[in-house]
């Protein structure tokens, strides 16, 4: 950051730098602070309604429970895993990945993250508006018209501002709501323990091999899988001696140890009520707010509301980054501040507008969540056959060490995608039929077709995120040590 840069942020409080390389002199963030934002984003009560979906692929809940632990923390250390990029490169995410794909070839999965951190951040908006309105109506406060436009106003105020202000205002900020949302939580869980039925919870029987892997897929890209994309983006203050297993660590305990806990919980209430369990699937705050007394209500709905905001900022300010990088020549404020915009129309027309939108637009990100798992193998391969940090002013240069375009990612991209495609089907066939071309591999590899046991099991990210490691480390072990001189 030039001393311009740095006079700035410390008068205005807003960070201008965007996808340039951090200076060395403002480097100076350790790795036990990547816990605060990943620890406050992922502390939310909506983590408890993940119980009610893991246990609706139909195992049991010691089985649930094995699913949560290794989903929540595989995932996240797999996110770990990608923040070491940030300390090797000083950059974000997707200017480092183009060490893997090409400084231009990085646009390819750069749209998609972009999508995906777009769409992610505006369910999350939606989700928050939409709780708001099923607690007011609980209270007697009308939910209508009136209180969704207030709140979505207030929400994408709140989530808009804080990606404008940048990195130091949002650490700062997710400190603050760790304790918060961790509060608020704790007492929704001691309100809550009287509806637990133990002897319901362990009478559900297990399920077959088939659901556990479905479940754990699913566990895995709601959680870490779901922020891989932006990894970096958070540890590109660290300093460059900083140890690489304890940014993994850091954020790895920071992002899994409030998730695993809460989806725990959330697996003792619906496996209690049924009820509940359908309920959290249209609203899942709401539903969870139905459980509560009425003077516990507000600062509910609050803490709620603040955790969603929180993983909105997240996700907000790092789809800027990515618009960054994709060429667009704006202020890094300028490109939030274009993504807050877009994320507020997007709640608005699904909130107030869309008769039968959310459906397919949960079907569109999913299916964007298997080329995303292909990057992430390509790119974690790609950390694990370098021995150096990363050449500056090559991620900057077509003409550089790491070229314009690397077909050999970009063609491993592309292949593992289409064959993770095949291999995860539309759970939301009715609403979004156009996407029921999904799963054209499972009935010839022997797999029992779309109504085979295995459709549901999503085997296709998996697929990606495996095979785009593996195709990596063994055809770019060559380029790699050419880009590094060895």
């Amino acid at each position: 950051m030039s001393t311009r840069t740095l006079t700035e942020t410390r008068r205005l409080g807003v960070e201008t730098t965007g996808i340039e390389i951090i200076d060395e002199s403002e480097r100076t963030a350790r790795p036990r602070d990547l816990f605060w934002p990943w620890f406050a984003a992922n502390v939310s009560v909506f983590g408890i309604s993940y119980g009610s979906y893991v246990l609706g692929f139909g195992i049991s809940f010691w089985q649930a429970v094995l699913v949560t632990v290794v989903g929540v923390v595989a995932s996240f250390a797999l996110c770990g895993i990608i923040a070491i990029a940030g300390k090797r490169g000083s950059a974000p995410t997707m200017i480092t990945s183009r060490a893997a794909f090409g400084v231009t070839g990085q646009k390819v999965p750069g749209v998609i993250s972009w999508l995906v951190s777009i769409g992610w951040e505006t369910f999350l908006a939606i989700m928050a508006t939409l709780a708001t309105a099923t607690i007011f109506s609980q209270l007697g406060w009308g939910g209508g018209t009136t209180t969704k436009v207030v709140a979505m106003l207030v929400v994408a105020a709140l989530i808009v501002s804080a990606s404008v202000a940048g990195y130091h205002i949002i650490m700062r900020l997710q400190s603050v709501l760790t304790w918060v949302t961790g509060i608020a939580t704790i007492v929704y869980v001691a309100l809550t323990l009287g509806h637990v039925s133990w002897s319901a919870v362990t009478s559900v029987k297990p399920g077959p091999f088939q659901a556990v892997i479905g479940a754990l897929v699913m566990v895995m890209t709601g959680f870490g899988l779901g922020w891989i994309n932006i990894a970096a983006d958070w540890s590109r203050y660290q300093r460059r001696d900083a140890s690489g297993a304890a940014i993994v660590g850091w954020n790895t305990f920071g992002g899994a140890i409030a998730p695993t806990l809460l989806v725990i919980y959330g697996l003792t209430l619906a496996g209690s009520d049924q009820k509940l369990a359908d309920g959290i699937a249209n609203d899942p705050i709401g539903t969870l707010g139905t459980i509560l007394p009425t003077w516990f209500l507000l600062p509910f709905l609050v803490s709620a509301i603040l955790a969603l905001v929180s993983g909105a900022v997240l996700g907000i300010y790092s789809s800027g980054l990515t618009l960054l990088s994709l060429g667009v020549r704006i202020p890094r404020p300028t490109a939030a501040f274009v993504d807050g915009v877009l994320l507020t129309l997007g709640t608005i027309w699904v909130v107030f507008f869309a008769q039968s939108f959310l459906g397919p637009f949960q079907s569109f990100l999913i299916t964007l969540g298997v080329p995303l798992a292909a990057w992430a193998g390509i790119m974690i391969a790609d950390l694990v056959l370098r021995k150096r940090d990363y050449d500056d002013d090559a991620l900057f240069d077509p003409r550089g060490r790491y070229g314009a375009f690397d077909w050999t990612s970009i063609g491993t991209m592309v292949v593992t995608s289409v064959f993770g495609w095949g291999l995860v089907i539309n759970t939301f066939a009715q609403d979004a039929s156009w996407n029921n071309w999904q799963g054209f591999l499972l009935g010839p590899l022997g797999l029992g077709g779309k109504d085979g046991t295995w459709a549901y099991a999503n085997l296709g990210v998996i697929a990606a995120l495996v095979l785009g490691f593996v195709i990596t480390l063994v055809l770019r072990r060559g380029t790699v040590a050419r880009q590094e001189g060895r």
